[in-house]
């Protein structure tokens, strides 16, 4: 297919191009078009719907590839490695590798959008999966290269399975060392508009202040005060008190 702006054809193959993928014959170029326009361009004509179908792409992905390089593991194990796989962060750090943000239209407003910058590159990326995985009804465009990422992604995480995702670790920890939740207790404490720290959270255990964090969103501000008390609550000398 060629568009009517060639200068859009040629950016969709050099995408395709950074991808590694010499079968750009199979590319349905309209649905790789529509995967990269945001819904400020187009409220109708936009990423959402292959966006919807690449969520559940990335996770097929991701346990097919689970599956094949760790066969001896528990479905336990699968689940907790592909929830940090798929999850926003990891996604939009993909994207960012590729530099998607280059490829997508979208308005001058929300490009401008600090805050948003994670979730409309993980809905970008999303939508690509589902665009590429449409072209051929299989993972044939997609495998190739996202297995890397995976690769090099799950290694780390089986090295810390806390990493990236310190809410779940802290609350897995405190609920079966001591039977406890963590209570978070966020405040939003600059009223400036992509302020990297605008959220200040702690983090309470029977009482006692044992983390605490900043961060751009309050999902944010959390982690990082989970991760302070993470490994605050790990430590031998504080572990009796909780």
């Amino acid at each position: 297919m060629t568009f009517k702006d060639p200068r859009r054809q040629k950016q969709l193959e050099k995408l395709i191009l950074k991808l590694g993928l010499p079968e750009t014959s199979l590319v349905n170029w309209s649905l790789l078009d529509l995967a990269l326009t945001h819904p400020t361009i187009s409220p109708t004509a936009n990423y959402e719907q292959l966006e919807f179908i690449g969520d559940s792409v990335v996770r097929l992905a991701a346990s097919e590839f689970l599956w094949e390089v760790y066969p001896d593991s528990t479905v336990g194990d699968f689940s907790a490695i592909r929830k940090v796989l798929v999850s926003d962060r990891i996604l939009a750090q993909i994207a960012s590798s590729y530099g998607l943000d280059r490829y997508l239209l979208v308005s001058s407003s929300a490009a401008g959008d600090k805050a948003g910058q994670v979730s409309r590159m993980a809905n970008t990326f999303e939508a690509v999966l589902g665009a590429l995985y449409l072209s051929t009804h299989n993972l044939q465009l997609i495998r190739p290269w996202l297995d890397h990422h995976l690769q090099e992604l799950s290694t780390e995480i089986l090295l810390d399975p806390a990493r990236l995702n310190y809410k779940d670790a802290l609350q897995e920890f405190t609920q079966a060392h001591h039977k406890i939740l963590p209570e978070y207790r966020v405040q939003d404490i600059s009223q400036t508009h992509g302020d990297s720290e605008r959220f200040s959270a702690e983090v309470w255990l029977n009482g006692k202040k044992y983390g605490e964090g900043k961060g751009q969103s309050k999902k944010a501000a959390e982690q990082a005060a989970a991760k302070d008390a993470f490994f605050s609550v790990r430590q031998p000398e504080i572990k009796g008190d909780v």
